[in-house]
């Protein structure tokens, strides 16, 4: 397990009260899932949201866990949840072929998922759905997950899909495994051109999209439809990946790049107390770039890409999704000759992350070198966090 370093956003966010600067300046527009998260950023690993107490059985000294926030906004939990993710897939996804597409959009239409949150929960079931029917087609239904990201490496906006398939699947009469099955770039191009634009000119024609206000002149469905014809002309890219049956490389690839948070701390090159410099990789170059903003710039930037509570970031389709998984899964397996998979989820405890690490045991006693047994524990009420928002935003709560 690689050792999360770099400079800290929850420095940059308390320095200087930089997130409550923000929050007073623009609080009309700041959703309530990102006030939370934002707070629990603030004190993950703190005292304010409980700990364990552990108690050496010798000498009595005792030690505090604090409790970690779980949020998916936090370098370090995201990272715990990254590394359990590729842990459990890579016991269970089916050790096969696979592809991995991504799908984008234009950068005029980025603007209507802000505008209409609802709309970032339709997408995934449309990228899906692509694959599913041209696999279909051919004879067999594919294992498939997914996540919708709304960030680019540069932070701005950018809704896209990172999607991966098996490259092959389960016959649909659910006795055999196709093999060697392969996806047209030029096809999937015009099915997700498709799908986004009818998409889009469907919920303008039932009265549900709410139009920004530089296209707020567009006033009937006609005009709407003409506007929208434009971007069938337009390059759409859709980005194939080689195929490739080596498992553990699609997993731990799949994972860090599909479960991350918009960016990670090891990004984070400068702060100065006025501005912050990070790194992100060019993909059209290849290359690796420095990109320097205000801080309160770069706040708001990493900010709005925080998803709403319950939005499911990664989903599952075909024989992977939940419906069907407990059926079809085993005989994916038995048709694979996987044996003795492990279905049962692991979850890396705090204890066992530091030992990998750091290689000593936290609850053993510093003093007595025995270990050390747990006593209780301290929960706190997550709406406490709203309600003392100024006072962490300020830094006003113990560490430990």
């Amino acid at each position: 397990m690689e050792y999360v370093s770099g400079i800290k956003l929850r420095t940059i966010f308390l320095h200087n009260g930089n997130w409550w600067k923000l929050f007073i300046k623009h609080h009309n527009l700041i959703r309530i899932d990102i006030i939370t998260n934002v707070l629990k950023l603030l004190v993950c690993r703190t005292s304010f949201l409980g700990y364990h107490l552990f108690i050496c059985p010798k000498c009595h000294k005792t030690i505090k866990v604090p409790h970690s926030c779980k949020s998916r906004f936090c370098s370090s939990c995201g990272k715990k949840s990254t590394d359990d993710w590729i842990k459990n897939r890579f016991d269970t996804l089916p050790n096969t072929t696979w592809q991995h597409i991504t799908f984008t959009m234009p950068s005029d239409f980025w603007v209507f998922f802000w505008y209409n949150r609802y709309l970032l929960n339709l997408i995934p079931a449309l990228a899906a759905n692509i694959i599913k029917d041209l696999s279909k087609r051919n004879g067999f239904l594919p294992g498939i997950f997914l996540a919708e990201h709304t960030f680019g490496r540069d932070l701005k906006r950018n809704v896209h899909v990172h999607l991966s398939t098996t490259i092959g699947g389960l016959s649909l009469s659910y006795d055999s495994w196709i093999k060697n099955a392969y996806f047209y770039h030029d096809s999937l191009k015009k099915m997700w051109k498709y799908k986004i634009i009818t998409l889009l000119r469907n919920e303008f024609k039932q009265n549900r999209l709410k139009l920004p206000p530089h296209l707020k002149y567009i006033k009937t469905y006609s005009a709407f439809y003409s506007w929208t014809t434009q971007f069938y002309i337009k390059t759409w890219n859709v980005f194939l990946n080689q195929q490739d049956n080596n498992m553990k490389h699609n997993v731990d690839y799949l994972g860090k790049y599909i479960k991350r948070p918009p960016i990670g701390e090891t990004r984070i090159k400068k702060y100065d107390a006025k501005f912050v410099t990070f790194e992100f990789l060019d993909h059209y170059t290849n290359t690796k770039n420095l990109m320097t903003l205000p801080v309160l710039e770069f706040i708001s930037r990493l900010i709005r890409h925080i998803p709403d509570k319950n939005f499911r970031v990664i989903r599952y389709y075909g024989f992977l999704s939940n419906r069907l998984s407990g059926k079809l899964l085993p005989i994916v397996y038995k048709l694979l000759n996987m044996k003795n998979v492990i279905t049962k989820k692991v979850y890396t405890s705090w204890r066992q992350m530091i030992m990998s690490v750091f290689h000593y045991d936290p609850l053993n006693c510093p003093s007595c070198k025995v270990p050390m047994l747990y006593s209780y524990s301290v929960f706190q009420v997550s709406s406490n966090l709203i309600s003392m928002h100024k006072e962490i935003a300020n830094g006003y709560f113990q560490l430990i």
